[in-house]
């Protein structure tokens, strides 16, 4: 899968962490982007002051590091999930 640093392709993103057990927050800060578990919350904390390019790496970086239940998405978000992670692993 060609990664696009469009804003329909972060709202792709956001859709797969919507329907899974993280909670996407963007926050202001000096602070490098990353993933954290606060009291059994899985939260993903991204700067909002990254650029585009910087928000979709971050999230494409998120998404290869934590243990998403496929289960729980939807059909398109699963493919499109299951497409990212296997372009990932490929590079």
């Amino acid at each position: 899968m060609e990664v696009k640093y469009t804003k329909s392709f972060l709202n792709k993103l956001e859709d797969v962490f919507a329907e899974s057990d993280y909670i996407l927050r963007y926050e202001k800060g000096n602070f490098k982007s990353g993933y954290c578990i606060l009291n059994d919350n899985k939260v993903v904390i991204v700067n909002k002051y990254y650029t585009l390019e910087g928000k979709v790496s971050c999230l494409i970086e998120i998404l290869g590091q934590v243990d998403l239940n496929t289960k729980d998405l939807c059909d398109k978000n699963r493919n499109f999930y299951l497409e990212l992670t296997q372009t990932s692993l490929k590079l």
